[in-house]
């Protein structure tokens, strides 16, 4: 299968530059994994929204949503599970 390609959104962007450094490191691999096949992985649908799903980092979620057309995934947003779901 082929890789998807990775689009962050501006507020994921700054949202990842703020995370601990031990945590970065295991979202980046984390984001490596669902570009390589993001169904195989743990992943949850978002209840109400369309096409967005969540995946569990320790106590960090990585929201994202998946173009099959365009075969891209967009990074929403990464947050601590406490912060993550407002404003979505």
């Amino acid at each position: 299968m082929t890789a998807f390609e990775i689009i962050f959104t501006s507020s994921a962007e700054k949202e990842i530059r703020r995370l601990p450094n031990s945590i970065i490191a295991r979202v980046a691999n984390r984001i490596d994994l669902i570009s390589s096949n993001p169904f195989t992985i743990e992943h949850q649908k978002l209840f109400g929204h369309e096409n967005m799903f969540r995946c569990r980092v320790g106590d960090y979620r990585i929201v994202y949503s998946i173009d099959l057309k365009s075969k891209t995934i967009t990074i929403e947003r990464i947050r601590h599970r406490k912060d993550i779901y407002r404003k979505i």
